[in-house]
């Protein structure tokens, strides 16, 4: 208390006796993966694609983090943080891939400091004005031959049809121009489409011209050489304890306990190490688990499980149940895999599913809130899937936590199920879960001030109140369940659950229960017929 000494007028800060608790964020990723630069083992943030490019790399063939990331942003994510695994610290840096002479988009740049040799390149074939150059060699195993014809029907002088040939089979055509700076030039159209040939310029812009109706054979690349080195599928995947990593040197899962901001984890790119047969599915298990351990163990995060790709629905099944066996109310998993747009080669793939449902995840918290279950929502960047669910199939998968990813005629591709992988009736559904992180996470952090604070029944009084001013404010959100307050949550903070053994101890014992909202996963309309006139049902 202060001291007052002299006659006068005093003014005093006094604290408020209300400290609201503010809600936490529930929409910040972690990707754990293979990228062909950035920092190794280090949680960093990205806000957004550009920033994820500039500290990781474009997209990698053969790997799916960068897609990952690209389809949570694509979803309405907005912070994640990224772990890269596996890799060394000599390939941290996009400059020294580039010095090296190799692209950000090669496998060989993942995990790997050394440089592939350059590959010999194949001799220029003439063609007027132009020269052809083989980058492939013919995908049937014929001569490579280019043909210039007459192009259909009338037009300038200088526009022909080129014409590549595997033996005597056409494989690729091309309506072009010798006219330099047209939206055809022979020049930017091979450059743009071909797969195979690669044309450029022998003389002057003003000299090019239109070349002979003619057939050139095309000299194939030079073999590529071999080089004896160790396996790239063993050097460039990590194995799974470069996944689990260890708390106390910051690495792998164990970087990420460190990172309070977290609530949803993902690992994109174990089964790309899968696929190319670098661990079996033993191995894939194990990292699986470690994720779901380390999110059972931080209890403010839920792990996003990917499926092996290739399997039909009885295969997940078996797999769901047998192979896996996993139980825990801190995973969900998503079936099947999805196919989307590859900006950088401008094709379609199959990625795994985990980053486009995380994005959705974070989109649906910022649109309706982390009580409501993120299902019936569009998957964003999804152009089709690796296989279509039928409502058969799904009747066998849903009630084992399989969460189906289903294609619905006219309303576009959506995920359809919002289960956790519990056998705990209590945590079955998704946000659930997912809320109670939410709300767990919000009171820890906006009740640190009623530590060493004087243990009575003022103390109690003021816990109750920020609680239930916190709580009333869900329920008319309609987080919870009930017309009235009473009827959604209690707080109780009192004699009953602090008694004198308690107080001795230094405990604060406050008890809460609430009635969170369940999904309206199965609706049902009865339907019946009546006598008109009668107002009754018929029997």
């Amino acid at each position: 208390m202060p001291s007052y000494l002299s006659p006068g007028v005093y003014v005093e800060e006094v604290a408020s006796g209300s400290r609201p608790i503010e809600g936490v964020g529930t929409s910040v990723a972690a990707f754990v993966g293979l990228a062909p630069a950035g920092p190794l083992n280090e949680p960093t943030l990205v806000t957004n694609w550009s920033q994820y490019v500039a500290s990781f790399g474009e997209f990698t063939d053969g790997y799916y983090l960068a897609h990952s990331v690209y389809g949570f942003f694509q979803n309405g994510g907005t912070a994640a943080y990224v772990v890269r695994v596996g890799g060394t610290a000599e390939g941290a840096a996009l400059d020294a891939d580039a010095s090296n002479g190799r692209s950000a988009k090669s496998p060989a740049a993942v995990g790997s400091s050394a440089a592939p040799a350059a590959l010999p390149a194949a001799e220029p074939t003439q063609l007027g004005t132009f020269a052809v150059t083989a980058i492939a060699s013919a995908p049937g195993g014929g001569s490579l031959s280019v043909e210039v014809a007459d192009p259909e029907g009338e037009g300038p002088a200088e526009r022909f049809r080129l014409i590549v040939k595997d033996g005597d089979k056409a494989v690729e055509t091309f309506d072009v121009t010798a006219k330099k700076g047209g939206r055809n030039y022979v020049v930017t159209q091979v450059k743009e489409r071909s797969k195979l040939i690669t044309v450029t310029e022998t003389a002057p812009a003003a000299q090019l011209a239109r070349p002979d109706n003619q057939t050139v054979t095309v000299a194939a690349p030079a073999p590529v050489p071999a080089v004896p080195a160790a396996d790239p599928a063993r050097d460039t995947h990590p194995g799974p304890a470069e996944y689990l990593g260890d708390s106390a040197d910051r690495t792998g899962f164990g970087g990420l306990e460190a990172v309070d901001e977290v609530s949803m984890v993902a690992v994109p790119d174990l089964m790309a190490a899968y696929q190319r047969g670098a661990i079996d599915l033993e191995a894939v298990k194990a990292v699986q688990l470690g994720l779901i351990a380390h999110c059972e163990l931080m209890g403010d995060r839920v792990a996003v499980i990917d499926p092996p790709p290739g399997l039909n629905a009885r295969q997940i099944r078996v797999w769901r149940q047998e192979t896996a066996g996993y139980d825990s109310k801190y995973a969900a998993l998503y079936y099947p895999w999805i196919k989307s747009f590859d900006p950088s080669s401008g094709q379609t793939r199959m990625i795994p599913p985990s980053g486009h449902i995380a994005g959705i995840w974070a989109r649906n918290d910022a649109e309706r809130g982390v009580h409501k279950a993120p299902a019936n929502e569009v998957v964003r960047g999804a152009v089709d899937l690796e296989t279509q669910i039928t409502r058969g199939e799904q009747d066998l998968l849903n009630p084992i936590g399989v969460n189906c990813i289903r294609a619905f005629p006219g309303r576009g591709i959506r995920v359809w199920g919002a289960r956790t992988l519990s056998s705990d009736p209590a945590w079955r559904y998704l946000n659930i879960r997912r809320y109670f992180n939410y709300l767990e996470e919000s009171i820890l952090i906006g009740t640190q001030w009623v530590v060493f604070e004087p243990n009575d029944h003022a103390l109690w009084a003021r816990i109750r109140r920020n609680i239930s001013a916190f709580l009333v404010n869900e329920w008319r959100s309609g987080a919870l369940f009930g017309q009235r307050p009473e009827e959604a949550y209690y707080v109780k903070c009192d004699e009953e659950t602090n008694p004198p053994e308690s107080v001795d101890v230094g405990r604060v014992v406050c008890e809460i229960g609430i009635a969170p909202v369940k999904p309206a996963e199965f609706v049902i309309f009865r339907l019946a017929q009546f006598s008109s006139g009668s107002g009754e049902l018929e029997e």
